[in-house]
């Protein structure tokens, strides 16, 4: 059985879940927690702090224990992302590239961008279109922006939907 909590954020409430020791969802849907699950306050201490500091621009990393699952390609994919450095991007193309996947792969690398259960963490909005512009994001666009405007990336009014 999963527990989880909700966390409030500068972009609104984050649920984190996970069995006790490691976190497997970081969401801004917080209404994804699962029937079954069992919520307790807290129990994502050094979570939650983390993401403050991430939040108040005091950290650039995450040093948490988490856990995925996905297929053998979503994890290069996810393992690949969670390599991008704070402060920059990389087009999906690009990362298709940089695990060795082929061009016509790159729609399979953005759904598995897309299935990132831990958002934030896994750092998938540093993941862009060719053109620089933002495409997709489980938390939204706004967020995105937010978040890219958080490290630097763009400045508040500078940016397009696509």
């Amino acid at each position: 059985m999963d527990i989880y909590t909700t966390i409030d954020s500068p972009l609104g409430e984050i649920l984190l879940a996970g069995d006790g020791s490691v976190l497997t969802r970081v969401s801004f849907d917080v209404t994804s927690a699962r029937a079954g699950w069992r919520r307790e306050p807290g129990a994502f201490a050094e979570a939650e702090r983390q993401l403050g500091e991430y939040f108040a621009g005091d950290r650039t990393t995450f040093e948490l224990p988490f856990r995925t699952r996905g297929s053998a390609f979503h994890e290069r994919v996810w393992a690949a992302v969670a390599a991008l450095p704070y402060g920059t991007t990389i087009s999906y193309g690009a990362l298709a590239a940089r695990i060795g996947a082929p061009a016509d792969r790159v729609r399979a690398v953005g759904a598995a961008v897309g299935a990132n259960p831990l958002l934030l963490v896994l750092p998938c909005h540093r993941v862009v279109a060719a053109s620089g512009a933002l495409t997709g994001y489980a938390g939204g666009l706004e967020r995105k922006h937010a978040l890219l405007t958080l490290e630097g990336v763009l400045q508040p009014q500078l940016w397009s939907a696509s």
